[in-house]
Order: structure tokens, then sequence, then C-alpha cells
């Protein structure tokens, strides 16, 4: 099926920092294996300033999280499946956003998560810090953060993987 004729949805996660949370989603959904994921790009969304850049965001004043947006084929990957590794990579000292772009996923978003926590956490006696949020504004990071794993390949972040 031709990208063009492909019903596409969008994905919005902060997992921390956005170079490990776009390698994460990218070594498991690597798009030259034709597997949902048709593109991926970090950026700055949840906060109240208009146009942040990398050193505001950086000071924790202007309430952006550093995100990845995903742009996906539902008849490929499910926002279902999305979620639950976004979920299963969460980092309780940084923060963790699920920003949904319509009410089904944010009814998906609840359910996995629920799911999850059941799983997962509840039987460590721990809980889900990861906020699910009504998608905002949206900023590009800078071009030097896009595809960071790719234009550096010694990176690596022994924080971004999954946990199951």
């Amino acid at each position: 099926m031709s990208t063009a004729a492909t019903q596409t949805q969008t994905a919005t996660f902060s997992l921390g920092c956005f170079w490990g949370a776009e390698h994460l989603l990218q070594k498991h959904y690597p798009p030259s294996e034709n597997n949902g994921i048709l593109k991926t790009t970090v950026g700055y969304t949840g906060g109240h300033l208009e146009n942040p850049d990398y050193d505001s965001v950086g000071t924790g004043k202007t309430g952006h999280a550093e995100s990845v947006k995903i742009e996906f084929d539902p008849s490929v990957v499910s926002y279902d499946e999305l979620v639950g590794k976004a979920t299963a990579s969460e980092l309780a000292k940084y923060r963790s956003s699920i920003f949904t772009h319509s009410d089904e996923q944010r009814a998906i978003a609840q359910r996995v998560t629920e799911e999850v926590q059941a799983k997962h956490f509840t039987p460590k006696d721990q809980r889900i810090v990861t906020e699910i949020l009504p998608a905002s504004e949206w900023y590009d990071a800078e071009e030097y953060h896009q595809r960071y794993s790719f234009k550096n390949p010694d990176y690596s972040c022994p924080a971004h993987r999954l946990f199951w």
C-alpha cells in the first residue's frame, strides 16, 4: 500500500529525553521494514511558551516536555501497541506523558495503562506515573536533534529500553 493512500494517525509520547524515546521506537519499528511507523519527529509540547527551544525547555520553566511525534499506519501497528511500548519504557524520574489526539486515543491510553498497571506495576507495589493529556501545540525541535541516534551511531541511552 502506498503512503499516499494510507490513512495515518499521530501518536505523541514524552518518555524523558526525546533522543532516547525516538531511538527506542525506531529500534523496535524500523521504518525501512514497513512496520507501521512512517515518520518520527522530536519536539516540545505541553507547555506555555510559544516557540520554545532546547535551552528554554531545559530550564524546566516552560512546562514543555521533550517528546516524540509518530506518524503511523494503524492498519499495520495499532495505537494500543504503541501505548504499550511507551508504558513499557516508563522512567519514573522523568516526565512521562501520552498526549492524545482524539477521544478514542484517550480511551485506549487509559485502558492500556490500567492493564499495564495491573500486570507490571501493582505486583511490585508501584504506580505508573505517565500522565494522559490532550495533545497541545507542537514545536519541532531544532534540526540537529532530529534522528539524532542515526546521525550519531555511537549514541546509546541505557535508560531507554523496554522493561518487559
